[in-house]
């Protein structure tokens, strides 16, 4: 029987809105924007007032009809299954799925219940987050996760290179300094609750340190591309 080509289709923010210091991070594998990240066909589209403020800080409504607008071009011209390059999406995982004829998978939270089932009832989720302030509940049920007593959050958001996200976007990040502080957080998280068995890191900047945190920490890490690798796996 003839297969047809799978190809996922991730809707990004717009061109020339991103910060410097994704930019930066964009250029390592592992990025959910960085085309070198995936071993089968991706295909990227940049949304039309999709950015920081429209996204992750205050969900607009208005640009999620241009993703489902955009979805559903891209289905029509031949992408089989829709994600996103932010996992904050998570909001939008009911309207988007609802609205094409193929898999819709907007967060890596979308993992979360599958790593409390893992780690059993006596053990504790970590989610790694860029903005602990702006991850809310309604995030949390989006995704599907009903249980929030074994999870516990940590934003980035007081690192100080990682912060220039938001406070400095147009000054570049010190990358190195970035992974310190993004492995750091992690193993804090880990003492303060040392029963964690395992990380979800919700931002799709975060899977280039997911090796890392896997090593320092010796816990299963679920990001945006387990995520998308188990999605294409599907197809």
């Amino acid at each position: 029987m003839k297969t047809r080509k799978a190809e996922i289709g991730i809707l990004c923010w717009e061109a020339g809105q991103v910060p410097r210091g994704l930019v930066q991070l964009e250029s390592l594998v592992g990025n959910s924007t960085n085309p070198d990240s995936y071993a089968f066909p991706v295909r990227f589209c940049r949304v039309k007032g999709a950015n920081i403020h429209t996204i992750l800080e205050n969900p607009s409504r208005e640009v999620l009809e241009t993703m489902i607008a955009e979805a559903k071009a891209m289905v029509e011209d031949g992408v089989r299954a829709i994600t996103t390059s932010c996992g904050f999406n998570a909001i939008f995982q009911e309207e988007l799925a609802e609205a094409v004829d193929v898999p819709v998978f907007t967060s890596s939270l979308l993992q979360v219940p599958f790593a409390q089932k893992i780690v059993g009832r006596k053990s504790e989720v970590a989610i790694l987050t860029a903005k602990a302030a702006a991850l809310k509940p309604e995030h949390l049920a989006a995704a599907g996760i009903s249980r929030t007593d074994n999870l516990h959050i940590h934003g980035l958001e007081g690192c100080p290179q990682w912060s220039k996200i938001f406070t400095s976007p147009d000054e570049d990040m010190d990358l190195e300094a970035v992974r310190k502080e993004i492995v750091g957080v992690a193993l804090d998280a880990l003492r303060a609750r040392p029963r964690t068995g395992a990380f979800v890191l919700e931002c799709t900047d975060l899977p280039p340190f997911a090796e890392e945190i896997r090593n320092e920490t010796g816990l299963p890490v679920f990001d945006f591309i387990t995520l998308v690798n188990y999605a294409y796996a599907s197809l």
